[in-house]
């Protein structure tokens, strides 16, 4: 490992290194995707209402995942560059073991009480049935969603993202061939494309344990004695990722709520389709984010200035570029995409179109925000991360759903994100340049 992400880097080889990563994560929003256009096309509106109703569960899922996966692959990699590899060793098995233990103590939670669940996040009388079968369904794969979340990070510390980024296309493919036998041919229901998830996320789960466990590479599964300090050390250098994903299952709330308010049940199902298409577009900086945070924090716990610096250079104009190139393609892109779900042209599509097209604008921002974000978690200052994330993913954007809705409607509510994400540009910024002397990344 120590010789991939510890080699010299120019833009073209860290590009090339972060791939398997930026595709991974786009590879995964899609076939996130395709169960939303497999739901809509085959059991309509109503459904997919329904699953985006009861996903902020998942949210908490993959936040506890992502929390563990992003925080405890900094240690992880600090560690091996200052060359303490058995600790390493160590901490990535106790990092994985508590991840399994919480998936299940939230799978059990959830089925024992899940009806009280579905109705808390605003299930109506209409949605309740889909949102019992859905939920009580993908539910019983928690164990493998979060080993799934935790090898994405730790294949690409293991100096292996490629194996990550296979493991993901099949974990896709698997998902939807599924959805198209379970929904299209079998007629299952929402428990279908549930049940076609699962299966997809045991793909990597099952062949990530298989492989650190035999594999005796620079990281694999070891006894471990459970360290508490260095499993709070994770979380809260890991607390922005979870941030984010704990904020995305409040915002998702807040967003059923007001635009059922304001345009009834197709503008849940409208707002499901943006937030499919924005993680669809922001999966590319996620992904670029996700590559690199090893590589930043291995040169930084080697003391490597100069490479550090060359690093987030090379990132920083990565990822300005790209910023330009995707809100132009989202734009242009926002019928197609909508179409792919809808398939007419409705008053979901209607909304739909309407608020992508306004909502696209979030992107000449975002990717500045989440590499921001992704830096000072590699270089284990979670605070200042989790500030960030935390301002951009819930304090902004619930003050934006707060103030435009009644100004402007529900206008407003597609500008909530894009105004969100120019405010925390301003902080991402600061935090940049003062933190700059301290870790010397420029």
């Amino acid at each position: 490992m120590t010789q991939s992400i510890g080699q010299k880097f120019t833009p073209f080889t860290l590009l090339k290194f972060a791939l398997p990563s930026m595709l991974m994560m786009m590879l995964m929003s899609c076939y996130t995707i395709v169960d939303g256009i497999f739901i809509s096309r085959f059991l309509g509106d109503t459904a997919l209402s329904a699953v985006n109703i009861v996903y902020p569960v998942v949210s908490i899922l993959l936040a506890i995942g992502i929390m563990l996966a992003t925080g405890g692959s900094a240690i992880v990699a600090k560690k091996m560059g200052e060359g303490k590899n058995a600790e390493a060793r160590s901490d990535f098995s106790m990092f994985a073991a508590t991840g399994v233990l919480a998936s299940i103590v939230l799978a059990v939670l959830t089925l024992l009480f899940l009806t009280p669940v579905c109705r808390v996040l605003g299930a109506t009388d209409a949605l309740l049935a889909n949102c019992r079968s859905y939920l009580g369904t993908v539910i019983l794969f928690a164990p493998a969603c979060m080993l799934q979340s935790l090898f994405q990070s730790f294949f690409v510390t293991a100096g292996k993202p490629k194996i990550g980024m296979t493991l993901i296309i099949s974990a896709g493919v698997t998902n939807a061939v599924l959805d198209y036998v379970f929904l299209a041919q079998l007629g299952f229901g929402v428990e279908g494309a549930a049940l076609a998830t699962g299966i997809g996320q045991m793909i990597p789960a099952v062949v990530g344990v298989c492989y650190f466990f035999f594999i005796k590479g620079d990281l694999y599964f070891t006894r471990f004695q459970f360290h508490g300090k260095t499993l709070l050390l994770a979380s809260g250098n890991g607390a922005s990722e979870m941030v984010t994903n704990l904020s995305n299952a409040i915002i998702t709330y807040a967003f059923n709520q007001i635009l059922l308010r304001l345009v009834g049940e197709s503008g849940v199902a409208a707002i499901t389709i943006i937030l499919y298409a924005e993680f669809l577009f922001n999966a590319l900086y996620l992904g670029f984010s996700m590559g690199v945070a090893p590589v930043i924090s291995y040169q930084y716990g080697a003391k490597n200035d100069g490479e550090l610096q060359k690093i987030c250079k090379i990132c920083r104009r990565f990822v300005l570029f790209s910023a330009i190139i995707i809100t132009i393609c989202s734009y242009f892109l926002s019928e197609p995409v909508v179409y792919l779900f809808v398939g007419s042209k409705n008053e979901t599509y209607q909304l739909a179109v309407e608020g992508f097209s306004l909502f696209c604008l979030a992107f000449l921002f975002s990717g500045f925000n989440i590499f921001s974000s992704a830096l000072f978690t590699a270089l284990s200052d979670g605070k200042t991360s989790a500030v960030i994330s935390f301002a951009r993913t819930f304090v902004f954007i619930l003050l934006s759903l707060m103030t435009l809705p009644p100004i402007l409607g529900v206008t407003g509510v597609w500008l909530a994100i894009p105004v969100a994400e120019f405010i925390t540009l301003f902080l991402s910024a600061f935090y940049q340049w003062r933190k700059r002397t301290i870790y010397h990344y420029a």
